[in-house]
């Protein structure tokens, strides 16, 4: 009989344990109203990347260059006489220098020059300087157009600058020294466009290679330096001509531990079932790290309504939904995941300067730890009362 008790007692506490479990792990499951916040208006917008070493994004939009502050301060950049004058309505994707050493050439990108693909007649890359002026970088030939570019900035590639563009139902990859040095990585890539990124070192068997999203079908490839090219996940994102995986962006080291913030750009899109707004969009790593995302994680929005999802590589690779609900928004470019520089965690996300621009809409939940915490304070009461339970019990029989 005394068995018996105990074991109720024990079975009751067992079934109370599975409940403050099941709503700890409730808790922090991701959240289905995660999605990519309105922040600033920018008049066509297309890419933003970044941030320079003064901790500013670069933004591309319909009339050039603009330096975004992490407040929401947007300046003009580069629209002097010798500055950036882009043809309007291309889609020259940018990236901003890491100021990395390229061995083989034995020279250094400068830090904070930007990269333009250069998407008119003669085909090729455009460099703006830190302090905004342009020059022709290096001409490409043997492609249709340019659809894609990234710093390599892992190492695999030998840090140089990695460029994409179609030709023959196939994509070109071309890595770029820092004296203009062009060298064919492969010329039979499956079809990719848009925001590429390079995978981090510890990305599983991929680390380190050029990841590259198909927007047609919906495929997001690997390329390695060797130019073979693996399938790393078919995404179930609708997919097709303007709808499909467009915008890469790798979590940084320290996006999670000491908080940050990704950008991507919602462009204007006249006559599509997704429109844009014109603005660059945000998400919180408070918000991100909620929602099961990972330091080293590889996140693809969709172009069309920026469904988004984490890619995580160790033994196998896997992809989740993170933000399953289309919107109207047009994405563009990359995804710019980028690290607070602070000692200790950021859990909301730095107030707008005070503009005539879109407001700022918030999303900040702390239910998770609130539940963790609830559930903890719980599972300490439950032991306590079990153990007395089982004292009460052993007292009685003698």
């Amino acid at each position: 009989m005394f068995v018996r008790q105990d074991s109720g007692v024990l079975s009751i506490g067992r079934l109370l344990l599975a409940g403050v479990i099941s709503s700890a792990s409730a808790g922090l499951a991701p959240a289905a109203s995660l999605s990519w916040q309105p922040w600033q208006h920018l008049a066509g917008a297309f890419d933003v990347a970044g941030p320079r070493s003064d901790g500013e994004l670069v933004a591309a939009g319909g009339s050039g260059l603009f330096l975004v502050s992490p407040n929401g301060t947007m300046t003009p950049f580069a629209n002097g006489p010798n500055g950036y004058h882009g043809a309007a309505g291309a889609e020259a994707y940018l990236d901003v220098s890491p100021g990395l050493h390229v061995a083989s050439a034995g020279c250094d990108f400068a830090r904070d020059d930007i990269f333009i693909l250069r998407t008119s007649a003669p085909l090729g890359i455009t460099r703006v300087d830190a302090s905004g002026h342009a020059t022709n970088f290096a001409n490409i030939t043997g492609v249709d157009t340019l659809g894609g570019i990234i710093f390599d900035s892992a190492g695999r590639f030998d840090h140089r600058l990695l460029v994409t563009g179609p030709h023959n139902q196939h994509s070109t990859v071309l890595a770029i020294d820092c004296k203009a040095g062009i060298v064919p990585i492969t010329r039979t890539a499956p079809t990719v466009e848009g925001g590429l990124a390079v995978a981090p070192l510890g990305f599983g068997t991929h680390g380190g290679e050029l990841i590259a999203p198909d927007e047609l079908s919906g495929a997001v490839w690997a390329i390695a330096p060797s130019g073979q090219a693996t399938l790393l996940v078919q995404s179930s994102i609708a997919h097709g001509q303007d709808t499909g995986v467009e915008s890469a962006g790798v979590v940084p080291a320290g996006f999670v531990a000491r908080g940050g913030t990704a950008y991507v750009a919602d462009r204007v899109t006249a006559n599509n079932p997704h429109p844009g707004t014109d603005t660059i969009l945000r998400m919180s790593a408070s918000d991100l790290a909620a929602a099961g995302v990972l330091e080293g994680d590889v996140l693809i929005a969709a172009e069309g309504g920026g469904v988004t999802i984490r890619i995580h590589c160790a033994s196998t690779c896997s992809a989740v939904s993170i933000v399953p609900t289309a919107t109207t928004a047009h994405i563009e470019g990359h995804l710019a995941i980028v690290a607070s520089h602070l000692g200790s965690r950021t859990t909301s996300l730095p107030a707008p300067a005070a503009s005539t621009l879109a407001p700022v809409v918030n999303s900040n939940p702390q239910g998770a730890q609130t539940v963790l915490r609830a559930g903890l304070g719980i599972l300490a009461a439950l032991a306590l009362l079990v153990l007395l339970a089982l004292g009460v019990r052993r007292t009685r029989r003698r």
